[in-house]
């Protein structure tokens, strides 16, 4: 059709269709509905303008304005008047930009996302409380956990008979001081519990310089190392079904967070365990991984069909719900580059404590 259209004065319609083997009926049926569009044709049960603007008189009018339109037209069919259907009230109230929520709606804020990332020890902490049964039905023993992301070693945790801000305030001064934290530093992640919300908790970690960030609501995700720490826990064989006191409870989490940092080889760090990850000696430990791997192979290739096998990687940086695919990737790069200079720049000494070392607060008298 373009073809005829673009046709030179020389040849006819029926000759450019006949060239390009176009019906001449399709040519000028196309060229009709394209030059004059079919105008909708009005329904003639459809109200006359006089007659909807009646009707929108009578239903603003002061005696029905705060009525219901089905109400309106029970009234009016009852006193024998009859304008139109429930429906076509609502159609022309509509059209007038008269129909809305009546009550006011509770609009709930916008959370922003978290988007946190950690380069190395120190720089990340998560913390969450979880429930333990005691020895009676409806008795809890509080389970307070700090944890470094980066490392997922354990920097501190405490068993209380209540759940305390009083008590997270201790806990988290304790663990700073035992790690060394220098001002702007950390930054402190946690769900929206009464206690990680309170202003105890707040002042003193602006008081040390600690940033703190917050999980969006019900968006368990927000915090997953939190979580998983707390599903190995639970999950362990010789985790109890009730304990029987606080102290057992004590005695019970000490064996199980020096295991947890000293034992554990931890699938999300490359199988080696915490504190290995979190004193820098994950490294060695990849790489004596790598020469037993590399013998073993020099003795027995024909097993490796996919040439000299490696153990599972070390994890670089870790992030907190890490940027989604199709965003800018500079914005975020840049952010991590300032974060790196950040530590850099810290003129902060920080001594490196032995790899036996069990990274654990004390719990409150």
């Amino acid at each position: 059709m373009k073809l005829v259209d673009e046709r030179t004065d020389e040849l006819t319609v029926a000759e450019a269709c006949e060239a390009v083997d176009l019906a001449r009926a399709n040519y000028y049926r196309a060229k009709s509905a394209k030059d004059k569009p079919k105008a909708k044709r009005r329904s003639h049960r459809r109200l006359s303008e006089p007659e909807c603007e009646r009707v929108l008189e009578v239903l603003v009018s002061d005696g029905y304005c705060d009525k219901s339109v089905r109400q309106v037209w029970a009234e009016l069919i009852d006193a024998g008047i009859y304008y139109c259907s429930v429906r076509t009230m609502y159609r022309i109230l509509a059209a007038s930009a008269a129909v809305r929520e009546r009550r006011d709606q509770l609009r709930h804020p916008e959370y922003t996302r978290p988007e946190l990332l950690a380069t190395g020890p120190n720089q990340l902490w998560s913390w969450d409380i979880t429930k333990l049964k005691g020895p009676h039905k409806w008795t809890y023993y509080y389970l307070y956990v700090l944890l470094d992301v980066w490392s997922r070693n354990v920097v501190g945790w405490m068993v209380a008979e209540r759940e305390s801000s009083t008590l997270a305030v201790e806990l988290i001064r304790q663990s700073c001081e035992r790690q060394r934290i220098g001002e702007h530093q950390l930054t402190v992640h946690a769900d929206r519990g009464s206690s990680m919300r309170s202003k105890p908790v707040a002042f003193l970690l602006a008081d040390l310089g600690v940033t703190k960030t917050h999980s969006r609501p019900y968006t368990s995700s927000d915090n997953p190392y939190s979580e998983a720490q707390f599903k190995t826990l639970k999950y362990q064989p010789e985790f109890p079904e009730r304990f029987g006191s606080l102290e057992d409870a004590r005695v019970f989490l000490r064996g199980y967070f020096d295991w947890y940092n000293n034992a554990h080889r931890h699938s999300g760090i490359g199988l080696v365990t915490p504190a290995e990850r979190h004193h820098g000696t994950d490294k060695v430990v990849y790489e004596k991984r790598q020469g037993v791997m590399a013998a073993f192979y020099e003795q027995h290739p024909e097993r490796f069909v996919r040439g000299l096998p490696s153990p599972p990687e070390l994890p670089g940086d870790v992030w907190i719900n890490p940027p989604r695919e199709g965003e800018i990737r500079s914005t975020h790069r840049s952010r991590r580059e300032e974060i790196v200079q950040s530590r850099a720049n810290m003129e902060v000494v920080f001594e490196r404590p032995t790899t036996n070392a069990v990274m654990m607060a004390q719990e409150p008298v």
